[in-house]
């Protein structure tokens, strides 16, 4: 197992010294390449300052800018994003004159974007310390650029916290007149409440319910009396008509001169079909078709025409049209009492359905007083609710008023808490983009890899055997002997003469290389 290990490593380095020209080539121009992508990479510098969160000593209120629960990062957050809102990098960029030609190309907020995404570094450092960083091609810019942020720190957090302090003192403030005047507001929708609802209020159901009862009872009472004075109008309708049939019969009978001693006599099928005709016609003015006297009197009807034979319903309307003309001529002292003994039966109805009527009137308005009242106990419950809500909240905005005015007169005097520079940024010396060591090492890293790439795949290519046992493999034979390559002393000669240029080809592109990278170093084009 260790000899075949050996071998492959063996073929692996014999693989390396046939191609090596090839990988050295590669490694040479990538050396070149990279060198060259370095010089053309523009020069980036960056400025860094360390600046300190100093909380304030006073113990800070729930009304202060940052109380003790607010973290460092926050604070930081806050103000950075103040810093570098598009007004404040505009002012910047204008004042120090940054990116010249970018602001000719492109539109200012595209300058400022730019400025705020790749150059500007906000990071945390350790504790309450964090970094500030800059980075640009010219070095004084970058250093005063850099202070100049830092310094922004310290002015936008004393603006930003005075300004907050008294927003949230003028807040509580307004926010306090405010509450007042809700509970006012609110005590006077609870009483224009109770006063609009009384009625549906929950402590006045009872007093309904039992309202309800007795109208209930009194409707009931009436409707029973409705009831018998309708059997009773019926009764006398009907005694009015077999009145009114004697009547007639005994007028239509010779000699009969006195009425008022008329005994009712049997009527023949016609005149009786006419008499019930005309108390149907008499019921449709006072009922629907749908009333039991008036379906039973269509039953008998229909059934009295049907007993009839054909040809006598004409004579039969004439003959009741008729009776009923005749009727209105006679005057009966008996027929004029039931008459106005009907007209009573008919208003005392009228009376009791107008009694009636205003009682379901009442009933339902009782009803939906009784159906509203848990309605009116859920609203007055938040009604109730909000009010002491209100109460309570007026009672914490008067504490915290209290609270912000002052924080508000601690701000003013700059007790609070502030930013402090404890490392200002320094000159920068060299650049801190690109970096010439990562860049020559993966130029390095990629010659070797395209140049071995390169070789491999030549060698897999060929198909010319190198060794004896890849031809015993190939042929499944043994070999009994390998004769070695010899050549002509013409062919060693020329062979010779490739070595000694390959070789000065060698040194000289190292001494260029070399000599390159010496000369941009001494021209201060590389820095490491």
């Amino acid at each position: 197992m260790e000899q075949e290990q050996r071998q492959q490593v063996k073929k692996y380095l014999d693989l390396v010294l046939r191609r090596k020209k090839i990988i050295i080539s590669f490694l040479f121009v990538s050396l070149v390449v990279g060198l060259g992508f370095y010089l053309r990479s523009p020069k980036v510098y960056q400025c860094t300052a360390l600046i300190k969160y100093q909380r304030q000593r006073i113990n800070p209120t729930q009304m202060s800018p940052d109380d003790i629960r607010t973290q460092t990062r926050e604070v930081v957050a806050t103000v950075s994003q103040q810093i570098t809102s598009r007004t404040s990098l505009e002012a910047m960029i204008k004042e120090f004159d940054l990116y010249p030609q970018q602001r000719m190309a492109l539109p200012m907020e595209d300058v400022v974007e730019m400025m705020r995404e790749n150059h500007i570094d906000i990071s945390p450092d350790r504790g309450d310390i964090f970094k500030v960083s800059y980075q640009g091609s010219d070095p004084k810019k970058v250093l005063r650029v850099t202070n100049a942020l830092a310094a922004k720190f310290i002015e936008e957090n004393l603006r930003y916290r005075e300004e907050r302090a008294s927003e949230t003192s003028a807040y509580v403030q307004d926010e306090l007149s405010m509450a007042k005047e809700s509970i006012d507001k609110k005590e006077a929708i609870m009483r224009d409440y109770k006063l609009k609802y009384y009625n549906e209020m929950p402590d006045q159901r009872q007093n309904n319910v039992n309202r309800l009862n007795a109208l209930q009872v009194q409707l009931q009472s009436s409707q029973d009396s409705m009831q018998d004075l309708e059997r009773t109008k019926i009764l006398i309708q009907e005694q009015i008509s077999l009145r009114k049939n004697a009547l007639s019969q005994a007028a239509r009978r010779p000699g009969s001169g006195d009425t008022g001693t008329v005994e009712p006599q049997l009527l023949s099928p016609q005149g009786e079909l006419a008499e019930m005709r005309a108390r149907l016609k008499d019921l449709l003015t006072r009922y629907t078709a749908r009333h039991p006297e008036v379906r039973r009197l269509n039953k008998q009807i229909k059934k009295m025409e049907a007993e009839q034979p054909a040809g006598t319903s004409s004579a039969k309307d004439e003959k009741g049209a008729e009776s009923a003309t005749v009727q209105e001529h006679y005057g009966d002292s008996q027929l004029e009492q039931m008459q106005m003994q009907l007209k009573d039966l008919q208003r005392q109805i009228d009376l009791l359905r107008k009694g009636r009527k205003k009682i379901n009137e009442q009933i339902e308005q009782y009803k939906k007083w009784i159906e509203a009242a848990p309605i009116r106990e859920a609203e007055w419950a938040a009604l109730t609710r909000d009010y002491e809500q209100l109460h309570n909240h007026y009672q914490l905005l008067v504490a915290r008023n209290l609270e912000a005015e002052s924080a508000e007169n601690l701000e003013k005097r700059q007790k609070g808490s502030q930013f402090k520079i404890i490392d200002p940024a320094h000159f920068p010396e060299k650049p801190f983009k690109p970096d010439f060591k990562k860049i020559m090492l993966l130029a390095v890293g990629l010659g070797l890899g395209l140049g071995g790439g390169i070789a491999f795949g030549l060698e897999l290519l060929d198909t010319s055997f190198k060794e004896p046992e890849d031809l015993e493999k190939y042929l499944g034979l043994p070999l009994a002997c390998a004769i070695p390559l010899i050549n002509t002393a013409e062919e060693i000669k020329r062979e010779k003469i490739k070595t000694y240029l390959w070789t000065a080809l060698l040194i000289l592109s190292t001494l260029a290389i070399c000599g390159l990278f010496i000369y941009f170093w001494r021209k201060e084009a590389i820095v490491l």
